[in-house]
């Protein structure tokens, strides 16, 4: 392990920490003069921050000056993983610093849920914190959703210490179907960078002009194509009584949670490649049965509050894709929805997007190959001297794949039952305990029971327990793990 080029990355990115922000320090010095509770204290907390970043970044970047060598796997894991742990740990000094957040605990689960795009909060009253406060956590949302490695590697290309391993390492798990754009790892990042910001782009315009106010429009705009979830409002999406706004929203949380290299091949006009991708097919006809069936039950259940089909479709629409994108955006309070579609929900924080996207969870792409090993192993119990490929579309997966994904697997269901156990042993409840988990673990937000709109109420260690599923789910737990291994620190 060359610790010199981990440390040299890291320098890079906490300079680039500095420079962003500024962004939420200038609306601190446009509101200074408004009337909050908080006074300017905003203000110094962004200094405090910018400086803090600096001077750890700066010494950093001139004793450990760019190497010659490119970094390896090891140092790629290293990277990404010290990284989000640093920026998590500075980006958790506006809230706290400021008087946001009452605890470090606090401010520290606000920063990681916004990095990981998770979108739970510790807050319940949103509305009530300063603008710059605001902007900063939905900020957090769109670099977590982007990768900030994957930033770096888009726009400095002077890091100059092996792209393409700090690649492999922010995608772990999922790299071997997230394709290259361009032939060098630089210019995918730049090409990912492009279709994101002018996604972003466009869906500021979009909300804005179905009448949300341009603070609204960017800050939701942020979470949203990051499906990170964070909100400025109270009641979330719900605030705005809007059907043109859920419909807008809706539209941008699916094409966030498809896979980039799709975007990519819209723009170039390779509409059948889009379409014939199984992934998408899947996930699409997943999401049209899991529509279907929650507007019917909360229909038709007993006691229901929907007048009409219609309005039972919507509510069901936003919520089914809100959850399954792993945004988190809410327009109802889904705690209340009939025990099998409270399940369903539940399956879908685990399921997740797609791989290659700013979605969490599993990712749809390893439940088709879970499913096609589970037909196989059926189709040898017939022919036991059959042999049976695993296809994605035209492509037989490599042995080495379908490891990584089984042990994937594998991994995320051990720790998400031990974490539940460990959530239900803290005296939770158990939809709490196991939708807490779920839904921190796959980015999603809210959960049920006492995590339906917020995670003030639970215990410190649960909260802690919580930043631990969120850091690993984000990284897709193989980036972390691997640095526990005694041959990962060996040069």
């Amino acid at each position: 392990m060359n610790k010199g080029v981990v440390l040299y990355a890291i320098s890079i990115i906490l300079i680039l920490l500095s420079i962003i922000l500024l962004i939420p320090l200038g609306m601190a010095f446009y509101y200074r003069y408004t009337d909050n509770p908080y006074g300017n204290r905003e203000i110094t907390a962004f200094l405090i921050t910018i400086l803090s970043s600096l001077l750890i970044g700066i010494p950093l970047r001139i004793f450990f000056p760019s190497p010659l060598e490119s970094a390896g796997e090891n140092e790629g894991f290293a990277i990404v993983t010290f990284t989000w742990i640093t920026l998590t740990l500075l980006g958790s000094l506006p809230f706290y610093i400021s008087g946001t957040c009452d605890s470090f605990v606090d401010a520290y689960f606000e920063t990681m849920s916004g990095f990981s795009t998770t979108g739970a909060t510790i807050f319940k009253d949103i509305e009530g914190i300063p603008r710059s406060i605001l902007l900063w956590r939905s900020l957090t949302n769109w670099l977590g959703g982007m990768g900030i490695i994957m930033l770096s590697i888009a726009i400095l290309p002077a890091l100059g210490i092996g792209g393409y391993h700090l690649f492999r390492a922010e995608v772990s798990g999922g790299s071997a179907f997230f394709e290259r754009l361009k032939p060098r790892i630089v210019e995918t990042a730049r090409a990912v960078l492009v279709i994101y910001i002018s996604l972003s782009v466009l869906e500021i315009f979009l909300l804005f002009l179905g009448g949300m106010s341009l603070f609204d429009s960017i800050c939701h705009t942020f979470a949203n194509i990051a499906t990170g979830g964070f909100s400025t409002r109270n009641e979330s999406i719900a605030y705005f009584h809007s059907g043109y706004i859920e419909f807008v929203i809706i539209i941008f949380m699916f094409i966030a949670a498809c896979n980039f290299t799709l975007h990519y091949q819209i723009l170039h006009g390779q509409f059948r490649d889009v379409f014939k991708n199984p992934e998408l097919r899947f996930f699409a006809s997943l999401l049209l049965i899991c529509i279907v069936v929650a507007t019917l039950f909360i229909r038709y259940s007993h006691g229901s509050a929907y007048l009409t089909i219609i309005e039972a479709f919507r509510v069901a629409s936003f919520q089914v894709v809100s959850i399954a994108t792993t945004t988190g955006f809410t327009t109802t309070d889904f705690d209340k929805w009939p025990d099998i579609l409270r399940l369903m929900l539940v399956v879908l924080m685990i399921t997740g997007g797609c791989v290659g996207s700013t979605a969490g969870a599993i990712k749809i792409i390893r439940i088709i190959v879970i499913l096609k090993l589970i037909i196989r192993e059926f189709h040898k119990l017939i022919q036991p001297r059959a042999i049976i490929h695993i296809k994605l579309g035209e492509k037989s997966l490599d042995r080495d794949i379908i490891s990584n994904i089984l042990g994937f697997c594998m991994m995320y269901i051990g720790i998400f039952i031990l974490c539940s156990l460990i959530m239900a042993g803290l005296g939770l409840d158990l939809a709490t305990a196991i939708s807490s988990v779920a839904t921190t673990m796959g980015g999603v937000g809210p959960g049920l029971g006492r995590v339906t709109s917020n995670f003030s109420d639970i215990p410190v260690a649960g909260k802690w327990v919580s930043i631990i599923c969120m850091f690993l789910g984000r990284l897709e737990i193989y980036s972390v793990m691997i640095l526990f291994l005694p041959l990962t620190w060996r040069r």
